[in-house]
């Protein structure tokens, strides 16, 4: 690290401006010590995706981010690099997740067709069930209103990652209406918030992920924050009809999407037992129930 680092910084105090066009390393406050049996993968917490905030998770001598290997032991750190928005962190502040796993817990197709008939686990009447997922669309018809999402503006104020509903959105979004049309144009390098046309369901002993799209169908990226958590979208934990929120950028060129267009795919994993509290039930969970909702730091 020290032969890359420009200068130091310390996250102690009030806090810490990091600026867009950065990268920052950050020793990460927890360790690991991780059975022989016991693997781990790493995201981006949703809020933190939503800001558009690209982080990865590295481990000693690894070679590739964001996975950490069964027997594991010893730091993490954490690359961050704020792309659309300047940001305030601090010591304690959280922007990524881990997940544990043991063994193979991916559900197979067959298994996914099965779940979806007796769980419903997209809201569609013939689910694309393919390269291991389920697929989602995006919806660009809107609400009543026309609105189908927001982009990022340029030359903001910093957000606080720790404080809820602190900035006008309309300081940093710009709302999109879709004024009849059935399609979005991506501009390279621009940062959206969409929503899938589908609600989601994770049932109490499952947990979801965002696989990455399919680069063969368009160069943009979709969804940082690819965790779903088991209860997302349950009805008896508050969730019936949410959506899965999307954050997406072009690469490069411009990118027409399409209304009901297939965006992502959704791979389902095994639990090794349901947990004592699922997600929105009494644990302060953000966006369950949700609709296109940009992160908790904004208010109307």
């Amino acid at each position: 690290l020290e032969d890359l680092a420009l200068h130091p910084i310390s996250l102690n105090g009030e806090g810490t401006v990091l600026e867009t066009g950065c990268v920052y390393i950050v020793e990460v406050e927890e360790r690991l010590a991780l059975p022989a049996d016991i693997a781990a993968a790493t995201n981006p917490k949703s809020s933190t995706g939503r800001l558009d905030i690209f982080t990865r998770v590295i481990t000693d001598r690894a070679q590739e981010f964001d996975k950490i290997p069964a027997g594991y032991a010893g730091p993490l750190y954490l690359e961050i690099s704020p792309r659309t928005f300047p940001i305030v962190v601090r010591r304690g502040s959280r922007l990524s997740q881990i997940r544990f796993r043991v063994g193979q817990a991916l559900l197979t197709e067959p298994e996914l067709l099965a779940l979806h008939e007796t769980e419903t686990l997209v809201a569609s009447k013939k689910p694309n069930i393919t390269g291991g997922g389920i697929a989602l669309s995006i919806d660009l018809a809107g609400d009543k209103e026309g609105l189908i999402g927001y982009r990022g503006k340029h030359h903001t104020a910093v957000v606080d990652v720790d404080k809820k509903a602190q900035h006008d959105i309309f300081d940093f979004w710009e709302p999109l209406y879709s004024r009849g049309r059935t399609e979005l144009i991506l501009d390279p390098d621009e940062f959206y918030i969409l929503v899938s046309r589908e609600a989601v369901h994770v049932p109490p002993h499952f947990a979801a992920e965002m696989t990455p799209f399919d680069p063969l169908v368009g160069e943009f990226r979709v969804h940082y924050a690819g965790f779903f958590d088991p209860g997302f979208g349950h009805a008896p934990a508050g969730g019936r009809g949410s959506r899965a929120v999307l954050e997406v950028r072009s690469h490069e060129v411009p990118f027409i999407l399409e209304d009901g267009q297939i965006v992502g795919r959704l791979i389902y994993e095994h639990m090794l037992e349901q947990p004592s509290s699922l997600y929105g039930s009494g644990l302060g969970s953000n966006y369950q129930a949700q609709g296109l909702k940009l992160s908790k730091h904004f208010r109307l």
